[in-house]
C-alpha cells in the first residue's frame, strides 16, 4: 500500500484544509466540493483526510460496515448476532467518473434470482463507503444517471438496487467529497446544493510558498515512508484534536443569537429553500467544538457563511459563486446578539486554523461601450478608440431567453444528456436483445417468451422457471444522449450595430443556458476581417463559452467560408476524438459573404460539404430591417438544414414549437 502525502505538510490551502477538518469533526455538516484550477492539491489533500478520519466499530464478517452498536435491521448480511465486532480505519471509496450503474450500487444476480429464487447480491461502492468518505475526483463530469443515484442516497441516507421487482436495500451513510476543475463544466443545481460547503482553491502567487511547495513534494517523492515519518507528529495531533472536536461537539451550544444571525445571513443572500440554515448552523457548531468551545460566536457563524453559502447563490450557470464580505459583516452586526460580548471579526491567528472568504471569481469578463469617440467601421457602423481598423469594442449580450429546442434527427450512441434520441442505458425500453457482455437491464418478457419452449426438455418439474444463460435478454432502450453544439458566430461588419450584436449575443448566450442544461458539449468559431478563428475548442465548460461570446469585437468583412471551413475542420478533429458524439452547428449569421473573389461561391462549396457529410446545422437569421434578402435561408438550404429568426428561436413564440433540425432535407419553406 502507498504512503500517502501527509495532510499536515500541504502548503497553503486554509480554506481547503478547514472544511475538509470540519467535516471529519461533524459529518452531519455534508461533505465538502473543492473547486479550482489543476495542480492545486485538491486530490492531494482530499486523499490525505483519510488517514486522519478516527477508526469506525463494524459488525464483524458484514460486508455493509454495520455499527456493532446499532446495526441496520435490513441489512442484506444480518440480522447479525450482538458481540463480535472489530476496528478498522474508516474507508476512503473514490467514484471513477466512467463507472458503471452496477459498480456503484452493487449487482444482483438476475439468473439466480429467476431460477433459485436467492437474492445473491455483490455491493458496490455505496457499500464500501458507508460510514466513511466517498470521493468523486472530477465530479462535473459524472455522467447523469450516476448523479441520480448519488442524489436519492445522500437524500435517503440508504441505497436500493432493484432488478424486475427484485430488490435490495442497506444503509449508505457517507461523507461526499468532490473535487472539480471550472473550466470543464459546472455541477448540476440538485448536486450543487447536496454539499455542505465549498472552497475555492488556486496556486499561490508568493514565490517562496511556491518553493516551500516544490520542495515538500520532491522530498515526499525521494522517499514517501520518510518524509511521512517526519510530519508524523504533527498528524497524530490533529488527529487527536478531531477526537477530542467530536466528543465536545454534543456539549456545543448553539444560542438563539447565533441562530437569529444564521438565519438573518440566510435570507439577506436569498439563498434557496433552508438546507443552507441547517449547514450553516451545523458548520458554525462544528467550527466552536474545533476551537475547543462550547458556545457558538459571531466569528463562527461568519466563517460558515463563507464556507457554505458561496455555491448556493448562484443564479445561472455563469454566476461565479462568491459572497460580498461587506454585506455579510452588516448582515451580522445588525442582528448580533449584544448579550454576549463577542467579535464579529474573526481571528486570523486564533484556532480556527484558516478560515476566510475563499477566492471569488470577478463574474467574467464585461463588455460593453469604451465611451470613446465613435469612428466609421464597415457599413458607417461607429467604431471605438483604440481598436484595429474596422472593429469595434465588444457589445453587451442582452438578457437571455428561454430557447427553442434544436435536436439531431435519428438516433445515436452518445454520452448520456439531454438533447437528441439516443439508445442508453437508461429511458423507455423499446425491445431486446441478447446481452453483449454482463447483462445490467433484464427484459424479463423477453426472457421467459425465450426459456418457455424448453420446460419440458429441461426437465423442468417445480414450480420455478428453468432458465439457462441463453435465455436471457437485455432490454434495449431509448433516451437521450448530449451532443456537440457548435456555434459559427459571424462578427463582420455587417453585424456590428450596437443593438443587432446585443440581440445576438443574447441569443448565443441562450442557446448557451440550454446546451449546460441538457449536458452538451459547445465550441465557437467566429469570422471577421479576413479569416476564422477557434474562439473555443470543444469543451464541456459552456461558462467559458459565455465568457468568451462577452469579449467579442466586431468589424470588418464577412469571411463566411472561412468560418464554415474552420467549423468543418474543427467538427472532422472532433470525431476522432469522440467518434459517437453528434454534432449540431450552429451558424449565427446574416448570410452575408464579402471579402477576396467570388466569396459567395466559395461560401456555397463550403455549406455543401456540411449536406455532404449529414451535419445536422441550423441558421440563426440574424437580417433584420424593412428589406431583407433571404440569404440566410439560401445558406440553409445549401447547408442541408433550416433557418430560424431571432424571434422563432424564443421557446415562447408562436413560431417557437420543437423542431428537430432536419440535417438530410433541403432548405425549409421560409428560405424558398
Amino acid at each position: 500500500m502507498s504512503t500517502p502525502f501527509p495532510f499536515t505538510a500541504v502548503v497553503g490551502q486554509d480554506d481547503l484544509r478547514l472544511a475538509l477538518l470540519l467535516n471529519a469533526v461533524s459529518p452531519a455538516v455534508g461533505g465538502v466540493l473543492v473547486r479550482g484550477e489543476k495542480g492545486t492539491a485538491k486530490s492531494t489533500a482530499v486523499r490525505a483526510l483519510s488517514a486522519l478520519m478516527p477508526q469506525v466499530d463494524v459488525v464483524s464478517g458484514c460486508r455493509f460496515s454495520c455499527d456493532p452498536g446499532s446495526p441496520d435491521p435490513a441489512c442484506p448480511d444480518g440480522p447479525h448476532e450482538p458481540g463480535a465486532f472489530e476496528s478498522r480505519p474508516a474507508r476512503m471509496v473514490e467514484l471513477p467518473v466512467g463507472a458503471s450503474e452496477d459498480r456503484l450500487v452493487g449487482a444482483l444476480d438476475i439468473e439466480r434470482a429467476l431460477a433459485e429464487g436467492v437474492k445473491a447480491f455483490e455491493p458496490g461502492l455505496l457499500a464500501d463507503a458507508h460510514r466513511g468518505i466517498l470521493y468523486v475526483d472530477e465530479v462535473n463530469l459524472l455522467h447523469d444517471h450516476l448523479v441520480d443515484l448519488l442524489l436519492d442516497a445522500a437524500a435517503m441516507g440508504a441505497s436500493y438496487v432493484e432488478r424486475e421487482g427484485v430488490s435490495v436495500r442497506h444503509a449508505a451513510k457517507f461523507l461526499l467529497v468532490g473535487t472539480m476543475n471550472p473550466e470543464e463544466g459546472e455541477l448540476r443545481p440538485q448536486l450543487l446544493d447536496r454539499f455542505g460547503l465549498t472552497v475555492e482553491v488556486a496556486a499561490s502567487r508568493e514565490p517562496d510558498q511556491r518553493v516551500e511547495v516544490v520542495r515538500r513534494r520532491l522530498a515526499y517523492d525521494d522517499d514517501p515512508a520518510a518524509f511521512a515519518a517526519r510530519w508524523a507528529e504533527e498528524e497524530a495531533a490533529v488527529r487527536a484534536r478531531i477526537v477530542a472536536a467530536r466528543e465536545l461537539l454534543p456539549s456545543v451550544r448553539l444560542g438563539d443569537g447565533a441562530l437569529r444571525q444564521i438565519a438573518a445571513t440566510c435570507a439577506a443572500f436569498e439563498v434557496d429553500g433552508m438546507r443552507a440554515d441547517i449547514v450553516m448552523a451545523r458548520t458554525a457548531t462544528a467550527l466552536a467544538a474545533w476551537a475547543g468551545r462550547t458556545d457558538v460566536l459571531a466569528e463562527d457563524v461568519r466563517q460558515a457563511a463563507l464556507l457554505a453559502l458561496p455555491h448556493r447563490r448562484r443564479r445561472n450557470p455563469f454566476d461565479a459563486p462568491g459572497l460580498d464580505e461587506d454585506k455579510l459583516d452588516e448582515t451580522l452586526e445588525q442582528f448580533g446578539d449584544s448579550s454576549h460580548d463577542e467579535d464579529p471579526d474573526p481571528d486570523p491567528d486564533g484556532p480556527g486554523d484558516g478560515g476566510g472568504q475563499p477566492p471569488q471569481g470577478d463574474g467574467g469578463p464585461q463588455g460593453g461601450d469604451t465611451g470613446a469617440r465613435p469612428e466609421a467601421g464597415e457599413g458607417g457602423e461607429p467604431q471605438a478608440s483604440g481598436a484595429g481598423a474596422g472593429e469595434q469594442a465588444p457589445a453587451r449580450a442582452s438578457e437571455p431567453f428561454r430557447a427553442k429546442t434544436l435536436s439531431v434527427p435519428g438516433i445515436g450512441e452518445g454520452a448520456a444528456g439531454r438533447r437528441s434520441r439516443a439508445r442508453t442505458e437508461h429511458g423507455r425500453t423499446t425491445g431486446a436483445r441478447r446481452p453483449r457482455g454482463t447483462l445490467t437491464k433484464l427484459h424479463l418478457a423477453a426472457t421467459v417468451q425465450a426459456a418457455a419452449p424448453h420446460q419440458r426438455a429441461r426437465g423442468r418439474s417445480g414450480p420455478g422457471l428453468v432458465v439457462r444463460r441463453d435465455d436471457l435478454r437485455q432490454a434495449t432502450r431509448e433516451g437521450r444522449e448530449g451532443n456537440l453544439v457548435l456555434f459559427v458566430v459571424d462578427a463582420s461588419g455587417s453585424m456590428a450595430a450596437r443593438q443587432r450584436m446585443s440581440a445576438v449575443k443574447g441569443a448565443v448566450l441562450s442557446l448557451l443556458l440550454d446546451a449546460y442544461q441538457r449536458r452538451d458539449k459547445v465550441g465557437l468559431v467566429t469570422f471577421r476581417g479576413k479569416d476564422a478563428q477557434v474562439a473555443l475548442p470543444p469543451t464541456s465548460s459552456v461558462d467559458t463559452a459565455a465568457a468568451r461570446l462577452e469579449s467579442l469585437p466586431t468589424g470588418g468583412r464577412t469571411p463566411l467560408a472561412a468560418g464554415l471551413l474552420k467549423a468543418h475542420e474543427v467538427l472532422r478533429v472532433e470525431r476522432l476524438r469522440d467518434p459517437v458524439r453528434r454534432a449540431l452547428v450552429v451558424v449565427v449569421t446574416d448570410g452575408r459573404a464579402t471579402g477576396g473573389p467570388e466569396p459567395v461561391a466559395l461560401a456555397g462549396r463550403a455549406a455543401r460539404l456540411f449536406a455532404a457529410g449529414q451535419v445536422a446545422s441550423v441558421v440563426v437569421d440574424c437580417e433584420s430591417g424593412p428589406v431583407r434578402l433571404g440569404l440566410a435561408g439560401q445558406l440553409a438550404g445549401e447547408l442541408g438544414g433550416t433557418a430560424v429568426t431571432l424571434d422563432e428561436l424564443r421557446a415562447d413564440s408562436i413560431a417557437g414549437l420543437v423542431r428537430d433540425v432536419q440535417g438530410t432535407q433541403g432548405t425549409s419553406r421560409r428560405a424558398a
